[in-house]
């Protein structure tokens, strides 16, 4: 058992030897013991260094030696499910040395990616895909008469989302060699929610053998063992052996401990999820932001508003603490509702809430708000339910890079019809914008990003905007600056250097119609300005506008760019984008001077 990070790279011979799963199943089983000793030991030291997920790697060592022992990878197929688990994984697949590089711009993805090794059969950063995943490659075999065998590794907290049962219900009809593993660990990031999570924790964890208790997925037709302690090698290997074997759909059921070996994420596995790098010895303290978390906005517009309506209900589909919902739980704990992975139920359930009286509130991340799209449309736009969406994580959040990137929410929010979408460019504008929201009769949507604001003076009110009206910042010549959200800052400095009109839009939809036709009138050139994706968003909004109320003046639309964004440092993401103050006046520059060589 460690109690502390190592500071210095521990001696880890035996792990050094080991550069592929060939070379594991070289060694003598009796060996494997150590090297899990080894294996914990590297992986406290190197995501010490680097930061990153923590808790669950360490959790999956001994299953992780045990699959990539008894499997021919990569001709077998192991899939890890949302790959929180997968940095086991890829210390033994060739990347040991790599590890150095994770979550940081040109190293590796935080998430198994199916192009950076042949040895992650699947991409997931999102939960409850991997059972899906495999059947299909377990049927691809099937079809093709190819004896590789498929195995999803798929964590308890990941069974709380329907997907995962969508593809245990469909499995049994295909008869696919298919192997599913439990891993039981009662923890998500937060404690698991729901009947599934507490009928595990009351009839299975803790049960050495098959039993009625697994009538559940005998019922689904899975051939069921366990419940086994998913840190014994002298079992998990037989085990493993005879599965891999066993035709027709099984299921293996394993007790694991979260932050294992370690005694501090044992003891606090939900903190212990993910940790920062340590700093180096000589390393000066870095100054942090001034401003407030937004997640930490939110969480007190959303105690607050509770406090003055007694209608309203939060919502979260398993993202409490990351939503800054935790005062609210505690407080409001009857009005108080995690769904558990399961984000097509949490937008339908407030659909029915609000059908009845209710005032929900949807605290939901961008990324994930795309797992229920129809439902968004169908459930709650459709029928003009009184529903607020508050989106975290909207735009580039950093070291999780492109499965976690909110690039796409203005896009495919913008052409739902009775939609309010509004962007806040700080701290206090977000309040405003969520009492706004609230206010409005219908779905609305507010999206902000990760992270803390600029430091904007906060009211405690909850004075709401007047609804589809922009900010006049700054009067300048020539070009009008648009901004939409977070990227008011770098907008400021451009428009002080360029003397530029600057505007922040505010609302998405509906827009400011009548200072767009004033501007258009009075300036050369505009230009929108979001963090978010160019097609389909914002900026392609405002250029729609124009031409449907056929007005000529030209529009510049900057926002991201029509590619998935790998992962970093934001500012570095950012400026690579040219979305940075330095890029964004070297993109208006010469579209001013080519204006005023042309102007009569």
């Amino acid at each position: 058992m460690f109690s502390e990070i190592p500071a210095a790279r521990p001696q880890t011979p035996l792990l050094d030897s080991i550069n592929s799963p060939e070379e594991l199943r070289d060694l003598d089983p009796a060996l494997l013991p150590e090297l899990a000793r080894q294996l914990r030991a590297f992986l406290l030291y190197s995501v010490g260094q680097t930061g990153g997920h923590f808790g669950a790697g360490l959790g999956m060592v001994e299953l992780t030696l045990a699959l990539h022992f008894v499997y021919d990878t990569p001709r077998d197929n192991l899939i890890w499910d949302v790959g929180h688990q997968c940095y086991p994984h890829k210390v033994l697949t060739g990347r040991r040395e790599q590890m150095a590089t994770i979550r940081q711009a040109g190293g590796l993805a935080p998430f198994p990616k199916i192009d950076e090794s042949p040895y992650d059969a699947f991409g997931t950063g999102h939960s409850s895909t991997s059972i899906s995943a495999a059947l299909g490659m377990a049927l691809a075999h099937k079809l093709k008469g190819e004896p590789n065998r498929t195995a999803a590794i798929i964590g308890d907290g990941a069974m709380t989302g329907g997907m995962a049962f969508e593809a245990l219900n469909h499995a049994a009809h295909t008869g696919a060699d298919l192997l599913v593993i439990l891993n039981d660990n009662d923890m998500s990031i937060s404690p698991n929610e729901g009947g599934l999570a507490a009928y595990l924790a009351k009839n299975l964890r803790g049960r050495t053998e098959a039993s009625t208790t697994a009538a559940l997925f005998e019922a689904l037709e899975f051939h069921y063992t366990g419940a086994l302690d998913g840190h014994d090698l002298q079992r998990l290997l037989p085990t493993l052996q005879r599965l891999r074997q066993a035709p027709g759909p099984q299921f293996l059921h394993l007790i694991t401990t979260k932050g294992k070996g370690f005694a501090p994420a044992e003891q606090d596995p939900v903190g212990y999820h993910a940790i920062t790098k340590l700093p180096a010895p000589d390393e000066k303290a870095r100054t942090e932001p001034a401003g407030i978390a937004y997640s930490k906005i939110f969480g007190n517009w959303l105690c607050d508003q509770a406090a003055a309506d007694s209608r309203l209900v939060g919502i979260t589909p398993a993202m409490c603490e990351g939503s800054g919902m935790v005062e609210f739980a505690a407080r409001f704990r009857p009005r108080y509702f995690d769904v558990a992975i399961a984000e097509q139920h949490a937008i339908t359930l407030a659909a029915g809430l609000a059908c009845r009286g209710c005032k929900p509130v949807v605290a939901i991340y961008s990324t994930f708000l795309q797992r229920g799209y129809d439902q968004l449309i169908h459930d709650v736009a459709l029928q003009k339910l009184d529903v607020l969406f508050a989106i975290d994580r909207a735009g580039l959040v950093g070291e999780d890079g492109p499965t976690h990137h909110g690039a796409f929410d203005l896009s495919f929010l913008s052409c739902i019809p009775e939609l309010l979408i509004m962007t806040p460019a700080d701290e206090a504008e977000t309040r405003r914008l969520l009492s706004t929201g609230y206010r409005y009769s219908g779905p609305a949507c507010v999206r902000y990003p990760r992270g803390k604001g600029p430091g904007a003076e906060v009211d405690n009110d909850l004075d709401p905007v007047a609804i589809g009206r922009a900010r006049l910042l700054r009067e300048g010549r020539q070009a009008a600056l648009l901004n939409f959200g977070s990227l008011l800052g770098e907008a400021r400095q451009v428009a002080d250097a360029l003397d530029l009109t600057l505007v922040d839009m505010r609302f998405v939809k509906p827009l400011d119609e009548a200072l767009l036709q004033e501007l258009a009138a009075t300036h050369d050139l505009l230009v929108t300005l979001e963090e978010g994706s160019i097609r389909g968003g914002a900026g392609a909004g405002v250029a729609q506008y124009l031409q449907s109320a056929q007005l000529s003046t030209p529009c510049l639309n900057l926002g991201l760019p029509d590619r998935f964004i790998s992962h970093g440092k934001v500012p570095a993401l950012l400026a690579e984008q040219g979305l940075d103050a330095k890029g964004i006046q070297a993109q208006l520059q010469p579209r001013l001077e080519a204006l005023r060589a042309f102007k009569p």
